[in-house]
Formats: structure tokens, C-alpha cells, sequence
């Protein structure tokens, strides 16, 4: 007899990031939602289009909308007298990544800091009145262990559910022992998470043809698959390589839409039952 776990299809996630940054980035996702693949979006509670971003989610009920921490190249919800150490005079935040994840370790008058502003954008985020999806982070700076740490214990009181383990097939091996560590983690604290990644690689250029490819055979368990659409490019300077109308082509693509019809179960976000580990 054929076991119940025979007949599982592997189960995808579809997700926008940056839902926020930018109106155009809003239409692909509220276009991506109506008339293709996309099921989920992450979303930049200090952007500049965060509102126009949360009016389009309550028009769509079933888009599963998560927090998208932006603790780097981008804007912070605090103002800088509150956080000196973390932005600019203007609130930025900058992408030194490397730099500011030793300072995140080290200095604990910067990790105060950095607390704070994540449970800013925590409540942020609550003040919506979207039901929070799923937590990452902008670069996934999540990976750094303070922020990581930071984030499970500060979302457990917003009511944390899933976070993205950005765990892509292929990665180097440098980064197993931490994504273990990371599991450990969150399985003991009751979140969820996928089993896999899909989006690193092709960052800025997930057009139809490289998820199609992607599609052709994903692992068994949970995938997310995530992009950055937008009705048009030329958004910010540092995407300015990417290919934001390719990528929202390829989530109203007719031949994604039937492979994944053909080969897995769509979920609508983390807290979609069809997603919980069988």
C-alpha cells in the first residue's frame, strides 16, 4: 500500500520582498497576487510606499504579508538620536554589512540600539493590523546571530510564527553548521520554516526562464521561492542591475503557473496549513 507520505507534492511558497520600497513594487505585487504565482509578500514597514503597500493588502485578503527587517541599505523606523550608532543623519541605514555585524557582536551600547529598532519595526508592523506571515530580513542579515537572536525573542510577543531560513541547494558548506544551529533553534521555539531556498542566486534576475528551471524538479519538503517584482526598474541605486519587470513577467508566466499546477502545492504563506511539516 502506497503511504500517505508517497503522495505528498513538495510545497512551494511564492514571496515578493521589498512590498513597500517602492508604488511600482506594490502594483507587481498586487498584479503578481490577482493574475499569478505570488502568494506571499515581505514587507519594508519604514519604506516610502509602506501605506500604499498595506491599502493593497487589505484588498487581498488571501496575500500572506510577513516583515521584511531592514537593519541594512535602507531606512530606519527610529529617529537617528535614538539609534546614532545605526544610521545616518537621515535615518539610513548603510550596507556594511561585515562591519556592522562586528560591532552588532561586540558593542553592547550598538546591540541596545539594535533592539530597539527591531521591536520598532515589530510595531510597525502590529500597528498594520495585517496578520504577521513570516519574518526575514533585507540581505538576509537575519543570518547574523544577534539579529537572529534578537528577532526570536522580541517576535515571540508579536506573535512570530515563521521566519525564511535562507537555506538555498548548493550553498558552501561554511554555512551548514550556522543553518543547523538555526533549525535547532527555531524548532525549539515552536517556529516554522522552510525546508529550502530559492532566490539567492538569481537575485534581481528571476525571470521565466530561470524559474522554470528552478521548477523543473524541487527537493521534497517546503520551498520558498522569492523575488523582486516591480511594474518598472530604475527603483533605487543599488538595484540598479535588476530586472524588476522580468521578474514580475515571470510570476504572470502561463507556463509557471501550469508547472507548478502540474508538479506542487501552492501554499499561501507560512501560516497556511498545506505548509506545516507533514
Amino acid at each position: 500500500m502506497q503511504t500517505r507520505r508517497a503522495t505528498i507534492r513538495p510545497r512551494l511558497i511564492v514571496t515578493a520582498d521589498d512590498f513597500g520600497l517602492h508604488e511600482a513594487v506594490n502594483e507587481a505585487v498586487e498584479r503578481g497576487y490577482r493574475e499569478g504565482v505570488l502568494r506571499a509578500a515581505s514587507l519594508m514597514v519604514a519604506a516610502p510606499a509602506m501605506r500604499d503597500a498595506v491599502e493593497r493588502a487589505r484588498r487581498l485578503p488571501g496575500l500572506a504579508v510577513g516583515l521584511h527587517l531592514v537593519l541594512a541599505d535602507g531606512q530606519a523606523i527610529l529617529p537617528p538620536a535614538r539609534i546614532p550608532d545605526l544610521v545616518d543623519a537621515h535615518g539610513c541605514f548603510n550596507d556594511a554589512m561585515v562591519r556592522n555585524g562586528f560591532r552588532f557582536f561586540f558593542l553592547p551600547r550598538v546591540r541596545r540600539q539594535l533592539a530597539a529598532e527591531i521591536r520598532a519595526q515589530f510595531e510597525a508592523f502590529a500597528a498594520t493590523g495585517l496578520p504577521l506571515d513570516h519574518v526575514n530580513a533585507h540581505k538576509h542579515f537575519h543570518l547574523h546571530p544577534t539579529i537572529f537572536s534578537l528577532m526570536l525573542s522580541i517576535g515571540r510577543e508579536f506573535g512570530l510564527r515563521a521566519v525564511r531560513l535562507p537555506a538555498e541547494p548548493g550553498m558552501g558548506p561554511w554555512l551548514q553548521p550556522w543553518l543547523a544551529l538555526m533549525r535547532r533553534r527555531m524548532d525549539r521555539a515552536d517556529i516554522g520554516y522552510n525546508d529550502h531556498v530559492f532566490g539567492i542566486r538569481h537575485t534581481g534576475a528571476m525571470d521565466e526562464a530561470a524559474m522554470l528551471d528552478i521548477l523543473r524538479d524541487l527537493p521534497d519538503g517546503l520551498s520558498e521561492l522569492y523575488l523582486h517584482p516591480a511594474a518598472r526598474g530604475g527603483l533605487v541605486a543599488s538595484m540598479a542591475e535588476y530586472r524588476h519587470t522580468d521578474e514580475l513577467a515571470a510570476l504572470l508566466s502561463p507556463r509557471v503557473r501550469d508547472t507548478i499546477a502540474e508538479r506542487y502545492l501552492l501554499c499561501r504563506g507560512f501560516a497556511d496549513p498545506a505548509a506545516a511539516p507533514s
